[in-house]
């Protein structure tokens, strides 16, 4: 998987890194900025989006699915299998017409 994965750590930043960008991952507890807002954001700027928090928090979950989230991963799952699962999340959404 070829992939230019950029970080930011802010709201700002993040959407700078939006331009362009196909997919994004954001973290359902950072605190540098608002995860639902980042994902309202991410989908509405087309990009497929994927958001990472606790396995057990399940309004979380359906909070990031309705701000337009595609998936809601719990962190273990990416610590467990991170590449693989991330790889057949961008080959599937990649096929998806966007």
């Amino acid at each position: 998987m070829n992939a230019d994965v950029v970080r930011a750590a802010s709201a700002p930043a993040f959407a700078r890194t939006l331009v362009g960008a196909r997919f994004a991952i954001i973290d359902l507890t950072a605190r540098a900025y608002d995860p639902f807002a980042a994902i309202e954001q991410a989908a509405s700027a087309g990009a497929h989006v994927l958001a990472v928090g606790q396995h057990d928090d399940v309004a979380l979950r359906k909070r990031a699915l309705a701000a337009g989230a595609e998936r809601v991963l719990a962190y273990r799952k990416l610590f467990e299998d991170g590449p693989a699962t991330i790889e057949a999340w961008i080959a599937r959404a990649g096929a998806a017409p966007s």
